[in-house]
């Protein structure tokens, strides 16, 4: 392999069904130009199967693409026109059905075709890699690999490579490198083991929380609900995970398992039940046939009881008392009571856990590299938000070894097999630690990859066990924020408060760091440790204020959140905001004001204040209005339209490459796939402008507006809204509001006035509707479910 740099200037995916179209999907999200191919039609346009394909991929929720544009950048082929196309690729990517004999065929047909330095790898989600590697011609073998992506593959972080023995170095360093900086993935090296790390040890739980239902007579909708974010783990849990991954690809799964791992002590359970075979014959194949384990009855919603064979009323829940136990907030208490209680819930629940700790510890040795990988996998591919190692480490290593070891004596397991020696070490304290995660084949601490793309990545991922201290050197702190820097002339802040709502504190805090920033730093970046960028302002922090009626210190509280958003916008540095997860309201305004954006590409940015019975008040109106004014070519009212739908509709943009093209975000804004690069990326941003020799933008003196005949050009689309039911009476008067201050309120059409102004008119509006005992109502059913009211 050429030691140069690796450049990828188009992607072929052969394969388009599931998994095939959604990766070159999100080959596209990323701006890589992809050929998908298929095999001919029989009848009627060639390529056929792969444009039902893209049409296909048009009506998945969640979509599949950042932007409905990007499907026009795949480029539909087929095996028997089109293989000449593959001369440009520079990685292609197999993703047909799991056949050894159909993949061996198509390696056959199409190697003679390949690019003598192109990557050619499958999308197997199981197979063994190296037999693979056999059908292929020596030629193509040292580039060839595995490169299981899991599905949706845009939503899905994780992507394992598995090498065969003839894999070259150099190739798997560049894959990794693609798929870690353009794919945004995270990327752990499997090894050549039937279904490799994440697979092999996610099916097995569900196998292992299936056998121990039946075992204690446990509701499959019970199961679910205890085995979801109670546990940490996705609201789809455990049965209704198999629903949306399809009944038969999950059969398909342990049916590999089953024929692939005759040794392994657990062979027993690598078999699908009776009742899930019946399913799968009678065509209830989950999610996708619309019926499954669970199936909707009109409006209730029914799961299948597998003793008498039909649907059942669904929606029962965990006993109490088992719940408590798992709000437990010490591991080690929590686990001790569900090992002790008698209750047949709780006893489920430690066998679970027990279950997958002594196959995890088990089989360690063969089917990863270290425990890290592991517990990277699980949290990756299927969700966890704390990987299985790490679970067993935070409860105690040594007193959970020991409850295992004694259940395997008394024949309690699913498994007689004994642990191994390294897990009862009488020293052991876990698996993970600062200088590395444990590999039970060597018996070595493994440390984290030295690979140049992970350099990029600031705070990367970490296992419990490694060293959390907050990264950087601390500036300043208050209760709302922390501003710190990494010693590169850019202070970087995070909030501190919950969901990174904008509260008082954060605002005097932001505000402080302002102040250092200007006086001693090239540039500020706003930054959150984790996702959310923001939820928005903090609005139980006004409850008191509203309470009492002090609606003079609500108003001085606006004020003060206006002038943070103008301090943002004409900062003597360059402010860039760094977002990831929601950025909504008032977190959404503080974006609209930086000086540049990188947004992680899922993150999800919208106004929604109307949903709350309110409307953008710290800037948000103003900026649009602006915006709108800035882009009108001689017609305001139409250039401002779609901003205005925009917040009175609280639409959300559903990528950052939406909220481009909603005006959330500029043109000019960079977009990051990976979430780990966002601050590199970020300070990056913020010290080009420096050295470029920033300037704030020059103060707006005068902007034209739609005026009060803008305003009712709007009002009288609305009654049409409202006359037709797409509305309530509450959201046409909010709606009304917003338009009157987007238009700049009673003025003529085309009055000159300044961002004050429309900031002006946003308080007092915002104060009107906090007035409202509808708006109020909103607000209320907000802070006590979380959920909007359509009042």
């Amino acid at each position: 392999m050429s030691q140069s740099k690796f450049i990828v200037r188009k992607v072929a995916v052969l394969g388009a069904g599931v998994m095939g179209a959604q990766i070159a999907a999100h080959l596209v999200n990323a701006k890589v130009p992809t050929v998908l191919f298929d095999l001919p039609a029989k009848e009627g346009d060639k390529n056929g199967i792969v444009l039902k394909a893209l049409e296909g991929l048009k009506k998945l929720k969640p979509s599949p693409v950042s932007s409905k544009e990007a499907i026009q950048y795949i480029t539909p082929a087929n095996y028997e026109d089109h293989l000449h196309l593959l001369k440009d690729c520079d990685v292609v990517i197999e993703a047909i059905a799991e056949r050894a004999d159909w993949k061996a065929d198509l390696y056959h047909k199409v190697a003679p075709f390949l690019g003598e330095q192109t990557i050619f790898a499958t999308n197997t989600s199981g197979l063994s890699i190296n037999k693979l590697a056999a059908a292929c011609p020596d030629s193509v073998r040292p580039r060839f690999c595995g490169v299981h992506f899991f599905n949706p593959p845009r939503y899905m972080h994780l992507v394992e490579i598995i090498p065969c023995v003839t894999s070259d170095a150099a190739m798997l360093d560049n894959l990794e490198r693609f798929l870690v900086t353009t794919l945004g993935k995270g990327v752990i090296r499997a090894k050549d083991t039937p279904n490799f790390v994440a697979n092999r040890i996610g099916v097995f739980s569900m196998l292992a929380t299936i056998a121990n239902a039946e075992k204690f007579g446990i509701r499959f909708d019970v199961v679910d609900d205890l085995t979801g974010p109670r546990l940490g783990r996705p609201k789809s849990a455990t049965f209704r995970t198999a629903d949306v991954v399809g009944l038969d690809t999950f059969a398909h799964v342990v049916k590999t398992m089953d024929d692939t791992l005759p040794e392994d002590p657990w062979h027993a359970y690598f078999k699908s039940p009776e009742w899930l075979q019946k399913l799968i014959a009678a065509g209830a194949l989950g999610a996708k046939t619309r019926a499954g384990i669970y199936k909707k009855d009109g409006k209730m919603m029914t799961v299948f009881d597998p003793a008498s064979g039909a649907y059942v009323a669904g929606g029962q829940k965990g006993d109490d008392a088992v719940k408590d136990i798992l709000k437990i907030a010490d591991p080690a208490e929590k686990f001790k009571k569900l090992r002790e209680s008698s209750h047949p819930q709780a006893q489920f629940l430690w066998a679970c856990f027990r279950d997958v700790f002594h196959y995890i510890g088990f089989h360690l040795g063969d089917i990863a590299n270290c425990a890290r990988d592991v517990d990277f996998a699980i949290r990756w591919g299927f969700g966890w938000s704390t990987g299985p190692f790490e679970t067993w480490q935070s409860a105690g290593w040594q007193q959970v070894a020991g409850w295992i070891a004694e259940d395997i004596a008394a024949g309690k397991g699913l498994s007689s097999a004994a642990l191994p020696a390294w897990v009862l070490e009488e020293d052991r304290a876990g698996v993970h630690f600062d200088a590395g995660s444990f590999d039970a084949a060597s018996g070595k601490l493994i440390g984290r990859s030295q690979l140049d793309v992970y350099q990029r990545q600031l705070a990367p991922a970490k296992v419990l066990g490694e060293t959390s201290a907050p990264l950087g050197e601390t500036v300043f702190e208050n209760a709302g924020v922390r501003a710190f820097t990494t010693g590169d002339d850019v202070l970087v802040v995070s909030f501190k408060s919950k969901a990174h709502a904008i509260g008082p504190d954060v605002l005097e805090g932001l505000s402080t760091a302002l102040d250092i920033a200007e006086s001693r730093f090239k540039g500020l970046v706003i930054w959150q440790t984790e996702e959310p960028f923001s939820v928005g302002a903090d609005l139980a922090s006004m409850m008191p204020a509203f309470m009492t009626g002090d609606w003079e210190a609500i108003d001085a509280a606006v004020c003060r959140f206006q002038a943070m958003s103008m301090r943002l916008k004409y900062s003597q540095i360059p402010v860039v905001a760094a977002t990831q997860g929601y950025a909504f309201g008032g977190g959404c305004e503080f974006v609209l004001h930086a000086d540049r954006v990188v947004s992680h590409l899922e993150s999800y940015i919208g106004l929604v204040e109307v949903g709350v019975g309110l409307l953008p008040a710290g800037g948000g109106c103003k900026e649009f209005a602006l915006r709108a004014s800035q882009e009108a070519r001689g017609d305001i009212l139409s250039a401002l339209k779609d901003y205005f739908m925009t917040i009175a509709m609280a639409k959300v943009a559903t990528s950052a490459v939406e909220a481009q093209e909603m005006g959330f975000l500029k043109k000019s804004d960079v977009v990051v796939f990976n979430a780990y690069e966002l601050l590199c990326v970020a300070k990056s941003e913020a010290l080009a402008m420096a050295n470029a020799g920033y300037r704030p933008p020059l103060k707006v003196k005068g902007f034209p507006v739609a005026g009060r005949a803008g305003a009712a050009s709007i009002k009288g689309q609305l009654v049409n809204m409202l006359a037709g039911r797409f509305i309530s009476e509450h959201d046409y008067y909010i709606s009304g509001l917003v338009a009157d201050v987007m238009c700049g309120g009673d003025v003529e059409q085309g009055t000159l006035v300044d961002e004050q102004w429309i900031l002006t008119l946003e308080r007092k509006a915002f104060i009107t509707l906090l007035k409202n005992p509808k708006s109020q109502a909103r607000i209320a059913n907000m802070l006590t479910t979380g959920k909007p009211l359509r009042n």
